[in-house]
């Protein structure tokens, strides 16, 4: 398989990017190819400052262009025809890569994706999932900001979605569904949320009812399901996380001498904790409903994120999750439209 690097989109880019392509080209032992797309000869240049890179499975598709983070995404598109993202998405199209990774313009990239590869039959409204990372695994938080406002059936659509995700890509045999509300109760929230327990109560998925706030790390659940807007705000404090700790760790421990010489005992805690909240172990968020494998990297992704999120793009390719997306859908559909 092939999968397609966006290398100038992300606030680290080109390094940064770069780095993370060659690393997942490293990783991957030769199960997959890793495409640079981008403007070649800084690709190239960046290139021939990595150790033995001959020998491992990379290859440059020049792109003239690139659309920066300031720029609004519908208007860019038509501007900028050979932007990196574009190009990717088109290869993708073509169907001369499997996957496509991005740490760019994250609305440039999604309605890159919606214009270039349309959605998967019976879905509709494709959606941006986030890992989650908790004490004992990962919970995935649909949608965090493809759809701002959204309609019960979207909702039901995201936990299906968000269900097979987990199955196939976490192996999580029977993922529980939590819809994100003010209160457990399924009489709390809006006419939407209202709504979207009832169908989700009545869907072949493990609903477990309403989630609230505090939930949301605690593991509760595999899948929460919201609203985009609701999802980004809810994916921005998550992100904060881990910086926080870290700065308070080290305001916390001072200059005192047996702050310190505890905390040098307790470092491997420290590192193994941090991990566990750190979204670069994750990689990517799938855009999930896209007739297409893409992944949405934050622009301030590491190597590391990169190198992940092309790991986890692997793996959604290899477990036919948007097949498995198409066929519950349609035979969703197929059952009735009685839904909304």
């Amino acid at each position: 398989m092939k999968i397609a690097i966006d290398a100038m989109g992300g606030d680290y880019a080109p390094e940064a990017i770069i780095h993370g392509g060659v690393e997942a080209a490293k990783s991957g032992k030769g199960e997959y190819e890793v495409v640079f797309v981008g403007d070649e000869s800084t690709i190239s240049s960046i290139l021939s400052r990595h150790f033995r890179i001959q020998e491992y499975p990379i290859s440059i598709i020049h792109a003239s262009q690139k659309i920066e983070m300031c720029e609004t995404p519908t208007v860019a598109l038509k501007k900028k025809p050979d932007a990196s993202v574009v190009v990717a998405m088109k290869l993708h199209k073509q169907g001369k890569v499997d996957a496509v990774v991005t740490a760019g313009h994250t609305g440039a990239s999604m309605a890159s994706a919606f214009f270039s590869l349309g959605r998967i039959k019976g879905v509709r409204r494709p959606a941006i999932g986030s890992l989650i990372p908790h004490g004992q695994g990962v919970t995935l938080l649909i949608d965090v900001g493809a759809n701002l406002e959204c309609k019960p059936i979207h909702l039901l659509q995201f936990g299906i979605m968000g269900d097979i995700y987990m199955k196939n890509v976490y192996h999580i045999a029977e993922p529980k569904i939590g819809l994100l509300n003010i209160g457990e109760e399924a009489t709390k929230g809006n006419k939407i949320h209202k709504e979207g327990n009832r169908i989700l109560t009545e869907s072949n998925l493990n609903f477990v009812g309403n989630v609230e706030g505090r939930d949301i790390m605690s593991g509760l659940v595999d899948v929460i399901v919201c609203e985009g807007f609701v999802g980004n705000v809810v994916l921005k404090f998550a992100e904060s996380f881990n910086g926080v700790y870290s700065k308070t760790l080290k305001r916390k421990i001072g200059k005192k001498v047996f702050s310190n010489i505890g905390a040098f005992f307790l470092k491997p805690t420290f590192k193994r904790l941090r991990r566990i909240y750190d979204y670069e172990e994750y990689g990517g968020a799938p855009l999930l409903g896209i007739n297409g494998t893409c992944m949405i990297c934050h622009g301030s992704s590491t190597p590391k994120a990169i190198m992940h999120a092309v790991i986890e793009a692997s793996s959604m390719i290899k477990q036919r999750v948007n097949e498995k997306i198409s066929q519950e859908l349609v035979g969703m559909m197929e059952e009735g439209k009685n839904a909304e």
